[in-house]
């Protein structure tokens, strides 16, 4: 059974979590294609091949160049049906969850959202996605064709394991009514760094910080290290920093390669937004703090005098 995936792009890039579901399909299913919408993509393509399609249809033109869902809704669907496709994957974002949905009602399919991994049983699809408070895992199914699944953020990193794709155009023509919203303005928030999805360093910084002024010690050590600042819900909350950092439930699933919590008490909804990373380590003052449960290194003690000689100790390493 053939998988399609909708690759999302920035810029001159493919984001990284779309490579990563990309890549995973790949591994399970050989006959992985690729489907990618905007203006001036079709250089994306070879990028898609080296992560595992084997078919990139490219939809590139003036009149989806916008990102835009309904256009979108429009060109996958159309191609799930034109090519027979058995599952459809979307990596999981504010645009890719609405193209999700819209092709679900269009196709009347099934959509299993909030997955965090894949598997194929007797050539058939398989989701897996957390339950109770992330404490277990459920194999989720559908019961009609075509498969459409929504991948939880950071559950897949992107692994190079094909080759060279091949590239067909498809047309970009639109239902009369998705060319009737039209985009005005975009705005893209300045921020030095990666951001924090795409960063393999997080420097966390939660209530035990004190006060917003903490996050001046976040923001050095991350400068250092070289990463990136995230946060806790309940730091957003107080206005501490801004949304667009908070890793939890109501906030963004990462997975770096290092986690360093400064501050934070792990609470489950925390938890579930960033227990796949691979090494974690926390500082707290609480011995008993829940978020000692799951780190690879705990240091109980007084952040706002561990995390400057931190700080130091890296500088000193790194001769800046």
């Amino acid at each position: 059974m053939s998988t399609l995936v909708f690759l999302e792009h920035h810029g001159s890039s493919i984001q990284k979590g779309s490579l990563g579901v990309l890549s995973k399909a790949a591994a399970i299913d050989p006959d992985t294609s690729a489907v990618l919408v905007g203006s001036g993509v079709a250089g994306l393509a070879e990028q898609a091949g080296k992560y595992g399609a084997k078919t990139v249809f490219v939809a590139d033109g003036e009149a989806v160049a916008a990102p835009l869902p309904q256009p979108r809704v429009d060109i996958v669907s159309r191609l799930v049906q034109e090519k027979g496709f058995g599952n459809v994957l979307f990596a999981a974002s504010v645009l890719a969850s609405d193209v999700a949905g819209g092709v679900s009602a269009r196709l009347d399919a099934g959509l299993n959202w909030d997955l965090n991994d894949l598997a194929m049983d007797g050539g058939a699809l398989v989701g897996k996605r957390s339950a109770l408070g992330d404490t277990i895992s459920a194999d989720v199914g559908w019961t009609t064709e075509p498969r459409l699944a929504l991948i939880r953020a950071g559950s897949f990193e992107p692994k190079e394991n094909g080759g060279s794709a091949s590239v067909e155009s498809i047309g970009t023509d639109l239902e009369d009514f998705s060319s009737k919203a039209v985009m005005v303005e975009q705005l893209q928030e300045q921020a030095s760094g990666p951001s924090i999805e795409e960063a393999d360093i997080l420097v966390t910084g939660g209530r035990g910080l004190g006060s917003p002024e903490g996050f001046q010690l976040m923001e050095e050590l991350a400068s250092a290290i070289g990463g990136a600042v995230a946060s806790t819900r309940a730091v957003v909350d107080s206005g501490w920093y801004p949304y667009a950092t908070q890793i939890g439930q109501t906030g963004k699933v990462v997975s770096p390669k290092l986690y360093i919590g400064c501050g934070v008490s792990g609470a489950i909804q925390h938890k579930v937004g960033m227990q796949t990373s691979q090494v974690i380590v926390s500082i707290n003052k609480d011995p008993n703090a829940p978020i000692f449960d799951f780190s690879d290194l705990g240091v109980v003690g007084d952040l706002q005098a561990i995390v400057p000689q931190l700080t130091a100790l890296v500088k000193e390493r790194r001769g800046s």
